[in-house]
């Protein structure tokens, strides 16, 4: 008897030293721990799908609980590999039936110096509290990740991305869901094929925000940028656009949505297929460039402009047959305004013209503002 515990407990240490935990297995879980050193890599394959949450902790232990909400344990084979390079994780589905069932959640602990390797056939990933470097994709699913710092390159083919309260330079990518930074720090790049852009303080580690030109694509959703030093080039397929404060330059581009500048010290290009557009100018207006181009197939522009601009200033607003026809070229300054007479057949709808020209201070900055069916408004601000 003695014999046997002695063999018992020998068997317990040896398991302990070689990192592995007591397999709690059952028909609805499965627990793995591993003893591995900071640093290394979890290289995690599902091609079962199925959610994945990781958390940085301070153990020296990476700690995977496998749950199965339907189905049970013995429908997927799930392997566990500890390597000279960190953890490897792969899951398939092995059922003898259709799998009309949700894959296993994934919740694991891994230490808090770590690196990803993520593969899901579906479903969402959260990171949270984890320094390393980042890669991976799901084929559909949410992003959420916070508190991270490293190197990141993530993407989903369907899903919201969002990344929170961290310090990281790289990517991010959804084929369909809105994308959010928020208190982000870092070159760090979002992207969407059809949702909504936010950039909430996101700086470079200098302390001015975003360490380069913030350049954001969405096929389909509303741009909003709350700081942009070096610039911004936005393009979207059809929403709006709301920039709060820039400086050297905007170009912004949308199909169908407003255009809204708080504050460019810089110069500006930007057009909408059919929407308003509203910029304010600040800064020195002796310094830098300062040129405007602005463009509405359908809206008003108004733009304000800092005491002193040295202008030279050219107009056009056209009005369709079918429109309300009153519309007007607004200014503060001294402008030339002529109409055309006769109604021009050669762009489709007839239209009749109102040119606007001036020389402000000399003309340095070209302002050319262009619009259908809306006014035309240039105050001083």
């Amino acid at each position: 008897m003695m014999i046997r515990k002695v063999i018992l407990v020998l068997l317990i240490v040896l398991l302990a030293l070689f990192g592995f935990a007591w397999d709690t297995s059952s028909d609805k879980r499965i627990q793995k721990t591993f003893n591995v050193s900071a640093g290394k890599t979890l290289d995690i394959d599902l091609k079962s799908g199925g959610p994945i949450h990781i958390k940085g902790w301070q153990k020296q232990q990476v700690d995977i609980v496998v749950r199965f909400k339907n189905g049970n344990a013995r429908d997927w084979k799930i392997t566990f590999n500890k390597t000279e390079e960190g953890v490897e994780v792969e899951s398939r589905y092995a059922g003898t039936r259709s799998k009309s069932y949700g894959s296993p959640a994934f919740d694991i602990h891994v230490p808090s110096r770590f690196n990803l390797k993520i593969r899901t056939m579906g479903g969402g990933i959260t990171i949270e509290g984890v320094e390393g470097n980042f890669k991976g994709k799901t084929m559909g699913g949410a992003l959420m990740l916070s508190r991270l710092k490293g190197e990141i390159d993530l993407k989903t083919m369907g899903g919201e991305v969002t990344l929170t309260d961290s310090d990281i330079d790289g990517k991010v990518k959804t084929m369909g869901g809105r994308v959010l930074f928020e208190n982000v720090v870092g070159d760090v790049k979002g992207s969407s094929m059809g949702g909504n852009v936010i950039y909430k303080n996101v700086k470079s580690r200098s302390g001015g925000s975003t360490g380069k030109v913030v350049s954001i694509t969405t096929m389909g959703g509303a741009i909003n940028v709350s700081d942009a030093p070096q610039g911004a080039k936005v393009t979207t397929m059809g929403g709006d656009i709301h920039i709060k404060s820039a400086r050297e330059f905007i170009k912004a581009k949308t199909m169908g949505g407003d255009i809204t500048i708080d504050s460019i010290d810089g110069w500006v290009k930007a057009t909408t297929m059919g929407g308003n557009v509203r910029v304010t100018m600040i800064g020195d207006p002796a310094k830098g460039d300062r040129h405007v181009t602005l463009s509405s197939l359908g809206g008003d522009i108004t733009l304000l402009v800092p005491p002193g601009l040295s202008m030279d200033i050219e107009l056009q607003l056209s009005y369709t047959k079918e429109s309300r026809k009153n519309y007007k070229i607004i200014s503060d300054f001294n402008i030339r305004q002529k109409e055309t007479d006769q109604w021009d057949y050669s762009m489709g709808s007839p239209r009749k013209y109102i040119y606007g020209k001036a020389q402000i201070k000399g003309g340095k900055h070209k302002i050319k503002i262009k619009t259908i069916n809306g006014n035309i408004i240039l105050k001083e601000k």
